[in-house]
């Protein structure tokens, strides 16, 4: 991988994790444009992922700062049970990641075929999100929490959208527009973290969990991916506060059957 198609690759990453047209997905689109090593990508995924999580980090450090204040009160209040409905939403993905890990990195390099059929389900579930006229809720209950989570796990499918996925299926169980992109991205924290530390410890043991890609463009990929995950978390949230994720439902329609297109012929 050169620095050039890693600068490529992480400014993809950085605008489309927060967009709900999955970055993976995008990610899979590019290695294959590029022509690019299956394990150079899975690691340089990782990565950029990390990118995009210190991005949230910055963009949301408030609520963040607020969570944790609340937790050292040590006593039941609003902090501790936002805080509570994130670990209960990260129940699903810790499954698939502890238990499914070899599986779901099969599925990443499964080819065009499965991301364009991804991507697909992810306009089909956007388009229905935003027509669904539930009940509105004032707050996410821990049991929308945990079927929040479950959607996060399917989306560990390469070309459906995570953000996406976690939204839409807040919006259908009826929770407010303003408090779904928050914690959509608020819950992404610790699995992408987790599993940065997995590959961490197996580069320490010895087992090349970062394959072979040069020092610069992991370097050019994180800071690009960073830069526009800060400028795409803050542009997300004003979208969905708005409504208007039909939009990226066409998007990720056009981009879906374009894909499998591209299969088919390769």
């Amino acid at each position: 991988m050169s620095w050039f198609e890693a600068l490529i690759l992480g400014l993809v990453q950085g605008l489309t994790e927060y967009l709900p047209v999955s970055s993976s997905g995008h990610l899979t689109i590019g290695a294959a444009l590029f022509d690019l090593d299956g394990a150079d990508n899975l690691t340089f995924t990782v990565l950029v992922h990390v990118a995009t999580v210190m991005s949230t980090l910055v963009v949301l450090w408030s609520e963040i700062d607020w969570i944790v204040r609340g937790l050292f009160k040590f006593r039941l209040n609003d902090e501790t049970r936002y805080a509570l409905n994130i670990a209960v939403s990260m129940i699903p993905i810790g499954i698939v990641g502890v238990f499914f890990k070899d599986t779901v990195e099969k599925i990443f390099g499964s080819g065009l075929l499965v991301v364009g059929c991804m991507l697909l389900v992810t306009a089909a579930l956007l388009t229905f999100s935003y027509y669904a006229k539930p009940r509105q809720k004032d707050k996410i209950s821990l049991r929308d929490a945990f079927i929040i989570g479950l959607a996060q796990a399917c989306a560990v499918m390469p070309g459906l959208s995570r953000s996406g996925s976690t939204i839409a299926t807040g919006l259908l169980l009826g929770n407010r527009k303003e408090n779904l992109a928050q914690f959509s991205f608020l819950m992404v924290i610790p699995p992408i973290l987790g599993e940065a530390l997995l590959d961490v410890l197996k580069a320490v043991k010895g087992e090349e969990a970062f394959g072979g890609i040069d020092t610069l463009p992991l370097v050019v990929g994180f800071v690009a991916a960073f830069i526009s995950g800060c400028v795409a978390c803050k542009w997300m949230i004003n979208i969905v506060k708005r409504g208007k994720l039909i939009y990226f439902g066409v998007y990720c329609a056009v981009a879906g059957a374009v894909t499998i297109v591209m299969s088919l012929i390769q």
